[in-house]
């Protein structure tokens, strides 16, 4: 499609359908015209909410067909204020431009207000800290999550500020790096050790039987059955011949809900701290000798770090690789299985 011209006061834009356009679906159409601005799905709100004309009259039917020569206008209407509150909640950032924003999140930060979380997440605190910059989520001035990382995982996370950057940005996690360029590696502090420097965990996730709220590896008949591939590698072992336990960078090629997690379990390595996934594994921390003992009972979360996150910048493609140091919690936890190996090799 060639660029129609347009023009128009603030909200309002204007453009005439070139002849080569002719036949071509409205609402397809209109979304390609407005440069990626908005979704096809927000397209068609406008259009249902007559806020898209074709020679004066309102459109209808977000599946018309254009002639050439027509004028199709739409008023774009200011975006909604959010719905949760911004709140004066610290952020590290790492970037930020008028399109996205790169944080590290903290452990215990909760991403989205939800039942037993209405306030003091993060989306509370982006709300305080962009206000007007954000230009609208499907017409609604919040910020664009395209992924998540669990309350209690710290690390690297990339935030929408426009609808644009969060069509392409999710565009981008959905292709989970096949087609476009997208990068995610994160510290896993797991039991043990994998018998091999590295492997591939290729097993699907669907919801567990015996609780909804947790995931498990299931076979491909589940009736939610989802692929998950997790690569990892050794970074470290700790404890001697037979590691106690090991550091691991695992890399996503697909992204589900507790992912890592579910797989390190799988393969006989939980997290340490993984209350959850490695309740087998409460008693090991008891074998260890002081302060290790004190340090991993005390340990209040899954020892997971998101400490790399690479992208394509939504508006000029430029790849975009932003990284995390440990967090002060887990380096000490790290640090405290390390004099473990120190002390068994004196």
């Amino acid at each position: 499609m060639n660029a129609p011209d347009s023009e128009g006061t603030r909200g309002l834009k204007a453009f005439q359908v070139p002849p080569e356009d002719a036949g071509a679906r409205l609402d397809q159409w209109l979304a390609a015209a407005l440069g990626g601005e908005m979704s096809r799905s927000r397209v068609q709100g406008l259009i249902r909410a007559a806020a898209v004309t074709i020679d004066g009259k309102a459109a209808g039917d977000a599946g018309r067909r254009l002639a050439a020569g027509a004028t199709v206008a739409v008023s774009v209407p200011e975006p909604e204020p959010a719905a949760p509150q911004g709140e004066a909640i610290s952020l590290d950032i790492l970037f930020e431009d008028d399109q996205l924003l790169v944080i590290n999140k903290p452990a215990g930060l909760v991403v989205h207000p939800g039942a037993g979380n209405p306030s003091g997440t993060l989306v509370n605190a982006l709300i305080h800290h962009c206000g007007d910059s954000l230009s609208g989520i499907g017409g609604v001035r919040r910020p664009g999550i395209v992924h998540r990382l669990d309350k209690d995982t710290s690390g690297v996370m990339v935030v929408a500020k426009t609808d644009r950057a969060h069509q392409a940005l999710s565009a981008a996690f959905a292709d989970h790096g096949r087609t476009i360029y997208l990068e995610r590696a994160y510290q896993a502090l797991v039991w043990g050790a994998p018998h091999r420097a590295g492997g591939t965990v290729d097993a699907p996730l669907g919801r567990a039987s015996t609780d909804r709220t947790r995931r498990a590896v299931v076979s491909l008949s589940h009736p939610d059955a989802r692929r998950a591939v997790t690569h990892f590698s050794v970074l470290d072992r700790y404890g001697g011949e037979q590691a106690t336990a090991s550091l691991l960078e695992c890399r996503l090629e697909t992204g589900r809900t507790h992912q890592i997690r579910v797989h390190m379990a799988h393969i006989g390595h939980p997290l340490v701290g993984d209350a959850e996934y490695g309740q087998g594994f409460r008693t090991k921390a008891n074998k260890l000798p002081d302060p290790l003992r004190d340090l991993v009972s005390a340990f209040p979360r899954q020892a997971l770090h998101a400490g790399l996150l690479g992208f394509g910048h939504p508006l000029t493609g430029r790849e975009m690789q932003f990284e995390a140091p440990l967090p002060a919690d887990m380096a000490e936890l790290v640090a405290g299985f390390r004099r473990l190996g120190d002390d068994n090799r004196r």
